[in-house]
Order: C-alpha cells, then sequence, then structure tokens
C-alpha cells in the first residue's frame, strides 16, 4: 500500500512539473536581485506586483526539497527531466543514469511525490 495512493499520480505530476518551471524563473529573479543589490540598484526594471519575499520564499523552499527529500539519484532526474534549459527526453535521462527503465520510473515517481509532500502539495 502506498503511503500517497489516494491522490491522483498524474495531477501530482502536473502540479510538481508546473511549480519546478516556475522555480526556474524565481530563481533568474533571485540571483538578478542580488546582482542588482551588490551593484546599489534598487529596481532596474519595473515591477508590476509586489511579492518579491513569496518568490524568494518559494525558491527557498523548493531549494530545501531538493536537497533534504530526495536522495542522489531521484535529486539528479528532477534536474535533468525539469531543471535544464532544454527539453529532454526520459529515455535520454535514465540512459545516462545507468538506470533501467522501470527504476527509472519509480525514481522519478517517488521523487516527485517526495516533492509534493515536502512542498505540502499532498
Amino acid at each position: 500500500m502506498s503511503l500517497f495512493s489516494d491522490v491522483d499520480d498524474k495531477e501530482i505530476r502536473r502540479v510538481v512539473a508546473r511549480q519546478l518551471k516556475q522555480y526556474k524563473a524565481y530563481r533568474v529573479a533571485f540571483q538578478n536581485k542580488l546582482e542588482q543589490d551588490a551593484e546599489g540598484i534598487d529596481h532596474l526594471f519595473p515591477m508590476l506586483n509586489d511579492i518579491e519575499q513569496q518568490k524568494f520564499l518559494f525558491v527557498k523552499q523548493i531549494e530545501r526539497a531538493l536537497e533534504n527529500a530526495l536522495n542522489e539519484v531521484e535529486r539528479e532526474i528532477i534536474i535533468r527531466k525539469y531543471l535544464g534549459n532544454h527539453r529532454v527526453k526520459d529515455i535520454d535521462v535514465y540512459l545516462d543514469l545507468g538506470l533501467t527503465k522501470d527504476q527509472y520510473y519509480i525514481h522519478k515517481k517517488y521523487a516527485i511525490n517526495l516533492i509534493a509532500t515536502a512542498l505540502r502539495i499532498i
């Protein structure tokens, strides 16, 4: 019996993938903010919303989930599949990592569920 059996796996995967994509953009925004602060610039670009603190908290919590909730294989799968700059196929990831197809999908599903749990999505 799975810990996550009462939740739709496809919905979890969709939500987590969307959050990881948003994380990529917020991570860049955080790096840009640090760079602007180092140069003594308050706002280089116009700000249309005032949720900067939420963005930085979002980045910190996803980074914590990636670092602390996943093992090395799970983390590498998530990084390669969702956090890279180009789209990769599952087969490329599991071949690069030396995993079988079954092992890969088990690790991927478990990693997504762990991220969802750490972020309180489920």
